[in-house]
């Protein structure tokens, strides 16, 4: 080891937010760092950014790096932990590791998107060990809210990290595996440096509820209901999907799948032998033929997305599934921060159906995947940590666990957020430098950031409006016609009763005519006059100024 080789953490995403996963760990001297990355996450757009698909981390860091990039390593499949992995490992182009049902996902996606070209998968998996760079990695089986979730114990020659990916404490699940905890008070014996660990629940006292506790709460529901019972939860949830269809042919009813992420992840849990023992779910023109005391409805859309399955029922648009008064909905899945008036909005659409709609304010129907605060501290016990480093979480969920890491005795916590280059060995740990780091954005088939995307103007479009403006001169810089003036998205009529084109028109042409015919050979002079008239006249008659283009053109001859 030479002199001034540092172990470093470097989180790009999801640290001071939750969601957009990326926490690269570097090894080496400042100049001849090698790197890995851990997990590769997206998070979704709200209302704020008109157009946008996707939000993706900004990892402009590893173009200079790129070369000393050794490896991607995916501690499980949910979307805010690999969904970018599609869209930045064509810039990056180095091996990934990723288990198998990961990797299935990744496949499943690729045929149905038919956009991302093959990314190659090296089998990685809870117990198995692998060397990338310096770094010696071991997979450490934990329970999460999707199969085949791993910690990574990081080995490296200044000290050993526990990276915990989402991990809760599960005694009872519907899908293996356990949290492996003799494992981790093996690595504690070993020595662990640095604990990174998750704090999306840090907020939150006790022990979550065991994932069997949601199942018999499910099940009574089922055996009890009257008419139809649809399930909602997230399309990944492979344990609650399979406990659910248990409890539905355990009450003699018939499941039906919709929703397309939903049937692509059950499809690979198939092939994988995860759904072992489920019999075949029904297909949708099959609904209308089974009595409503004999159906259950697994479906997509528990965050209120619009276009998912629960959506258009909630608007009865589908053509071959309807609910009826009498029926029940249940939301297994809590309200990520943001969703919570499309969710609303859904189950208004369904209470005026008269559905009956039960959440887990009524009943036990769903349970996080992550950590509350007991469970934190046994991790603390198990692994023994010199240094926790709260990750995975807003501002407010990595104070509370900075606070409870400092009470239950961990000597340093540091506060780390995107972008900082902490440094855990040798030496003190502390933040000693920046990276660039931020947001992009994918829209459509394209990638870019804010201004490159054109997110801002089309904001401002959403607000304002546009109006296009065409005039026409003859050689001798009159008039021609009339213009053509198109509003788009402005009130039909102003505040007198005037129509708003109308208005707009007769602006453009003062304008133009109060110039005298001597200094409009001047075209650029000529379109700034016009739209500034066009906005004036919306400013007086609406109240806003729209965001107006105005072409001038001159005939020859």
């Amino acid at each position: 080891m030479a002199k001034q080789d540092e172990l470093v953490f470097l989180p790009l995403g999801g640290v001071g937010e939750i969601g957009m996963n990326l926490a690269l760990y570097g090894y080496g001297a400042p100049e001849h760092r090698q790197w890995i990355m851990v997990d590769c996450g997206v998070t979704f757009p709200g209302p704020d950014l008109p157009g946008v698909d996707l939000v993706l981390p900004d990892i402009r860091f590893l173009a200079k790096e790129r070369k000393n990039l050794k490896g991607i390593i995916i501690t499980h499949a949910h979307e805010d932990h690999y969904g970018a992995l599609s869209d930045l490992w064509p810039g990056l182009n180095v091996p990934v590791y990723a288990s198998g049902f990961t990797a299935g996902l990744l496949e499943a996606k690729r045929s149905y998107e038919r956009t991302m070209g093959q990314i190659p998968i090296t089998p990685f998996k809870a117990g198995d060990r692998i060397n990338v760079g310096p770094f010696s990695i071991e997979g450490i089986a934990v329970n999460h809210s999707i199969p085949e979730p791993m910690s990574l114990m990081i080995r490296t020659p200044v000290g050993n990290v526990i990276h915990t990916g989402d991990w809760k404490i599960d005694h009872e699940p519907s899908l293996g595996p356990l949290t492996d905890e003799a494992r981790f008070r093996q690595l504690g014996d070993e020595g662990v440096l640095a604990l990174m660990c998750d704090s999306t629940n840090a907020l939150r006292d006790g022990v979550s509820p065991s994932e069997k506790e949601v199942s018999a709460s499910l099940r009574k529901i089922i055996e009890n209901a009257e008419g139809r019972v649809a399930i909602t939860t997230f399309s990944s949830n492979v344990g609650r999907i399979r406990t659910i269809a248990e409890a539905a042919e355990a009450a003699g009813r018939e499941i039906l799948l919709l929703g397309s992420s939903l049937k692509r992840v059950v499809d690979v849990a198939r092939d994988l032998g995860i759904m072992e023992g489920v019999k075949p779910f029904i297909a949708e023109d099959e609904y209308g033929y089974i009595p409503r005391d004999k159906v259950v409805i697994i479906l997509t859309g528990s965050q209120g997305e619009p276009r998912a399955a629960l959506a258009k029922l909630s608007r009865d648009e589908m053509r071959h599934v309807a609910l009826a008064a009498g029926d029940i909905v249940v939301f297994s899945s809590r309200a990520i921060p943001g969703n919570e008036k499309a969710i609303q909005d859904i189950k208004n659409g369904l209470t005026e159906q008269g559905v009956h709609v039960v959440t887990d304010a009524e009943a036990l129907v769903h349970v996080s995947g992550h950590p509350r605060r007991n469970e934190l501290q046994k991790m603390y016990e198990w692994t023994r940590p010199k240094v926790v480093v709260p990750v995975h979480g807003e501002p407010t969920h990595l104070a509370a666990h900075k606070e409870l890491a400092e009470q239950s005795g961990i000597a340093i916590v540091p506060k780390v957020r995107n972008g900082d280059i902490l440094r855990l060995a040798p030496g003190s740990v502390e933040v000693i430098g920046q990276a660039p780091h931020g947001r992009i954005f994918k829209d459509g088939i394209l990638i870019g950031d804010f201004d490159e995307m054109g997110i801002g103007e089309r904001k401002k479009l959403s607000f304002v409006g546009h109006v296009a403006v065409n005039v026409v001169l003859d050689a001798r810089y009159d008039i021609v016609g009339d213009p053509d003036v198109v509003a788009i998205g402005l009130p039909a009529y102003d505040d007198e009763g005037e129509e708003m084109e109308d208005t707009l028109f007769d602006a453009v042409v003062s304008a133009i005519e109060s110039i005298p015919r001597a200094r409009r050979k001047d075209i650029d002079m000529l379109q700034e006059a016009a739209r500034r008239a066009v906005r004036a006249a919306a400013n007086h008659g609406w109240g806003k100024k729209p965001v107006v283009t105005v072409f001038v053109t001159r005939m020859a001859g």
